[in-house]
């Protein structure tokens, strides 16, 4: 099959290029989490430099019994043994539906990568709708009625998807929502995977929202991922770690697994497994770091929702990691008036390519073409410097920041100027290299 490069890599080269030509740019697409690399973190990969031998397939024993650690912390008991670390989540990931095989059952809207690994295995993956405000989890009546339907038109669906907290829409299932998925995926024996790499960034404050993992209620067949490319923006170090279940499933699922990784990517990289090992631990200075991070995430993100709800459009309140997935759903016919656009790549592609906006629309995310839906990343507001990044975090109000306020008023700007009636009306295609999926 042909595979195009993912959307959410393809809109962040369609901005470097619209910089290279002297466009002023607002980078909402790219899920980065745009913050500087920790001093402790920076030294510990200087201090494992020496470690240049392959080690276990499964990654080396510090970092594995760190990881359990790390999940143990969290109430899920974990042996160090049923942890399996890689090159970042998602070969991880990709390797485990290779490992499970049949069709495996994800959320929509939900990541881009998902589906497009579902078909690179051969398979076809199964879009289950999710609630609003319960983004990551598919409502568990639609995905017992989808399931039983492929199933009886003779698919096999082995799995199912969950992503808790949420990209694209930044919100967090609920307790009920994620009990009640566990005990579907039990009747029908489905192996849950379950991407918790938002996990320690829900955003503080009075109303903090809990996370439930469905290897709290489903703990023989959830298989959980993690990893720091978020909580610690290290997204370039490529480390990731699954837990799997201390069951039969788990145990079956270890040594295939285990043979894949072997024959792909044969260990993690040992300085960075070192360093992960140290971060796995969650040293106070760690900690504070993200707690910082988990902060200015929510408080630009709530700015940058309350623009886009200011405009007309409709935004579940995010509550973790830095995205938010507004709906234009009620503009649809002053868009249609005043642009000719009824769909979202056009829309999409008329604001990068008038306004230099870059977003994702829905359909990147398992949703219909006509859907008015975008997923916008607001990580990357923080500043283009490190001591940009690092005020950023320090700020007792990062929205005042001249850079970040600017963006804001860029925002406001371009939506303002979208729907006006002095608008020159036009309709615009999603651009090819931005509209890309598998």
């Amino acid at each position: 099959m042909t595979v195009t490069v993912s959307a959410t890599l393809a809109v962040n080269e369609a901005l470097q290029e619209k910089r290279r030509q002297g466009v002023r740019v607002l980078p909402l697409g790219f899920g980065e989490a745009g913050l500087p690399v920790h001093p402790v973190m920076r030294d510990q990969l200087s201090a494992g430099n020496g470690a240049n031998a392959y080690g276990p397939v499964a990654g080396s024993a510090r970092l594995r019994e760190a990881a359990a650690g790390y999940w143990e912390r969290r109430g899920l008991p974990t042996d160090p043994s049923m942890v399996i670390a890689g090159p970042g989540s998602k070969p991880l990931l990709y390797s485990l539906l290779l490992e499970l095989g049949g069709d495996t059952a994800i959320a929509a809207p939900s990541w881009v990568s998902y589906a497009a690994q579902s078909r690179l295995v051969g398979s076809r993956p199964l879009m289950v709708p999710t609630a609003t405000g319960q983004g990551g989890v598919p409502q568990p009546d639609l995905l017992h009625a989808a399931v039983t339907d492929a199933r009886d038109q003779g698919r096999t669906v082995n799995a199912v998807v969950v992503t808790v907290p949420d990209n694209p829409t930044g919100t967090v299932a609920g307790e009920e929502t994620v009990r009640r998925l566990a005990e579907v995926a039990r009747e029908l024996e489905l192996v849950i995977i379950s991407d918790e790499i938002y996990r320690d960034l829900v955003h503080p404050g009075k109303d903090e929202v809990r996370v439930h993992s469905p290897a709290d209620f489903a703990p023989e067949r959830t298989v959980v991922s993690t990893g720091l490319s978020k909580n610690l923006a290290l997204g370039g170090w490529r480390i990731g770690v699954l837990r799997l279940p201390d069951s039969e499933i788990g145990h079956r699922l270890r040594g295939g697994l285990l043979g894949v990784a072997s024959e792909i990517w044969s260990s993690p990289a040992a300085p960075v497994q070192e360093a992960a090992a140290h971060a796995f631990t969650e040293p106070a200075a760690l900690a504070d770091h993200i707690d910082r991070s988990r902060r200015l995430h929510g408080l630009v993100a709530a700015g940058v929702a309350q623009v886009f709800a200011d405009a007309g459009a409709e935004v579940a309140p995010p509550r973790a990691a830095f995205y938010l997935y507004p709906d234009f759903a009620p503009l649809r016919e002053r868009l249609a008036a005043l642009h000719g656009v009824t769909t979202g790549p056009e829309l999409t592609g008329l604001l990068l390519d008038r306004f230099g906006m870059g977003v994702l629309p829905a359909v990147e995310f398992g949703e219909s073409t006509d859907t008015l839906r975008m997923r916008v990343a607001t990580s990357l507001l923080y500043g283009e410097t490190e001591e940009r990044r690092y005020a950023a975090l320090a700020a007792a109000d990062p929205l005042a920041l001249p850079w970040i306020s600017g963006h804001l008023e860029r925002l406001s700007e371009v939506l303002g100027e979208l729907l006006s009636d002095k608008s020159p009306s036009s309709v615009i295609a999603a651009p090819a290299e931005v509209a890309t999926s598998v």
